[in-house]
């Protein structure tokens, strides 16, 4: 397995012979927010395309397929369009609010991104409370959304920005359980050395019964975190227009929209890491020449196929099952998910202490 540090390291070695540290470690900031931008419209792009050709294909439909080959230039069209639309001015709202909530959004969604591990030595935020930092930093997109609904000035923004902050707030203690799990059987928090311990084995399958049910709560947690189908009550167009950015146009609503889908992507990518060995390949005990084969992919190939793999899962839920009512959302997460969670977590930290895993 290649690892990606040996690369930032010799760029490090070079900058720092003829800059100052000071001055070789801003530049190399710069790069690496601009690579995390870049890769970030690039997902955000792709999910767009892949959540219209899924959406398609449960209907029965083609989807796009008039803007380039089979589609694939529509989304790019669209954002050409959206950056060209006017940003309409509300009358009434609280200007600076209104304006300020879509980038607390996009930045709580960047720094959740900047996060993950895509592969040995590609980690942009390692610290050894990984876990806890991504945790407090998905958070604060709550308050862009509260702030959005409520400095609109708007009764369908208010209640869907309510809807949405009591629906991800309930859902990340679930999240928070199911991830705690995997704390207790791995003993760290860095996101490196939790990819790092599945090295014999992904913990979906040697963390025996607890991770499987944690990974099934987690995958239900993040979907209602992110507010998608059959969560969407947030965005319910059929009774709130379009939720808590009904009062948004132009980039201003096409930023909620990126970071919704983006911020699937990340649901995603902690799922692959915690639960299916991250950039780790698939290993089979006794099959050394297969083995030695599934070493040639690289690691930053494991990650995306598995992240993507669990987008999959989600939008085939999403388009698969009917919306829900905000009381049954919140009687599913507090009288179902989180003392199922609680009680997991318990048996897991059984499994650990009697060293019951495999």
């Amino acid at each position: 397995m290649f690892d990606f540090s040996i690369i930032t390291d010799w760029i490090h070695g070079l900058l720092t012979s003829f800059l100052p540290l000071g001055v070789a470690t801003f530049i190399e900031c710069v790069t690496i927010g601009g690579c995390l931008l870049l890769l970030y419209t690039i997902i955000a792009i792709a999910m767009i395309f892949m959540e219209r050709k899924v959406c398609a294909a449960f209907q029965c439909r083609l989807g796009p397929m008039r803007v380039g080959p089979w589609g694939t230039l529509q989304v790019f069209g669209d954002v050409f369009k959206m950056l060209t639309k006017e940003i309409i001015t509300i009358r009434h709202a609280d200007k600076f609010l209104y304006n300020l909530a879509p980038y607390i959004v996009i930045l709580a969604s960047l720094l959740s991104f900047a996060c993950l591990p895509f592969n040995r030595g590609m980690e942009v935020l390692d610290f050894n409370v990984g876990v806890f930092f991504m945790m407090a930093a998905s958070s604060i997109g709550v308050v862009g959304i509260l702030l959005a609904g409520w400095s609109s000035n708007n009764k369908f923004s208010l209640i869907g920005a309510m809807r949405s902050g009591a629906q991800m707030i309930s859902y990340e203690l679930s999240i928070s359980l199911s991830i705690l799990t995997i704390v207790v059987l791995t003993d760290t928090m860095q996101f490196s050395e939790i990819v790092e311990r599945q090295a014999d084995g992904w913990f979906l399958f040697k963390g025996h019964l607890p991770a499987l049910v944690a990974f099934v709560i987690y995958l239900i947690a993040g979907n209602a975190e992110v507010n998608r189908g059959p969560f969407d009550l947030p965005e319910a167009e059929s009774e709130l227009t379009a939720g808590y950015h009904t009062e948004y146009s132009g980039m201003h609503f096409g930023l909620f929209y990126v970071a919704e889908f983006v911020n699937l992507f990340i649901i995603s990518g902690v799922a692959a890491t915690i639960f299916l060995g991250g950039w780790m390949p698939l290993y089979i005990p006794g099959w050394e020449g297969f083995n030695a084969v599934m070493d040639w992919i690289p690691g930053f190939v494991w990650f995306f196929g598995k992240a993507f793999f669990v987008v999959g899962l989600l939008m085939w839920i999403k388009w698969t099952f009917p919306r829900l009512r905000i009381d049954q959302i919140l009687t599913l997460e507090w009288k179902y998910l989180v003392p199922i969670g609680l009680v997991n977590l318990l048996l897991m930290v059984i499994v650990v202490v009697f060293k019951l895993h495999f």
